[in-house]
């Protein structure tokens, strides 16, 4: 689905009102409203909520996560993925905002089967490349032989995944989970004992 302009200001609207007040809050008024359009452009935009709710699914995926700057799995594996878990996790009120979008599609998913694909689909694509790094790591000395690259990016997957819930209802201060990040990292790659 490629959205025009005014479809994506729609869904970022949408977006803006999900992390606030929730997905029942979004209706196509409350959207109209939190744009500055009227009723009747929103429905000229969107011909159902369900076109609504895919833009704003497409629109999440766009801005969700920033990957860490530079090579992949650079400098080390360790400093990446903990930057990358520093990316994903509710630490600023943008990535509060991205957590709670997330968890209302993640939630969809159960009950739609084109929203669990998008969402499947990507799981799959980033524990691909968590793959490809640990062995690269692995062939580099880095990281432990014979570690499970495969149950290393299952577990980081959930591990963030899990924990940006948790922030979502017990936060920390953004240093105090940088630390436990990177030790739980650590512990992924059985660089410390666990």
């Amino acid at each position: 689905m490629d959205l025009s302009e005014r479809q994506t200001q729609f869904a970022d609207a949408a977006l803006a009102r999900l992390a606030r007040d929730g997905m029942r809050a979004v209706t196509f008024r409350s959207v109209a409203a939190e744009a500055g359009w009227s009723l009747g452009a929103v429905q000229k935009a969107f011909a159902t909520k369900d076109e609504l709710l895919r833009a704003m699914f497409i629109r999440l995926r766009e801005k969700a996560v920033t990957v860490p700057p530079g090579e992949p799995g650079r400098p080390t594996l360790h400093a990446w993925l903990t930057d990358l878990m520093m990316a994903i996790l509710p630490v600023t009120d943008d990535l509060r905002a991205a957590t709670i979008q997330a968890a209302a599609f993640a939630d969809r998913a159960a009950f739609e089967p084109g929203i669990a694909h998008a969402v499947a689909a990507s799981d799959r694509n980033i524990r691909a490349l968590l793959v490809q790094l640990v062995r690269r790591a692995e062939a580099e000395g880095e990281v432990p032989s014979g570690l499970d690259a495969d149950g290393v990016a299952w577990a980081f997957l959930g591990l963030a995944q899990g924990v940006a819930a948790q922030l979502l209802y017990d936060p920390l201060p953004a240093d105090e989970v940088r630390s436990k990040a990177s030790d739980a990292v650590a512990r992924l790659l059985q660089l410390r004992e666990g």
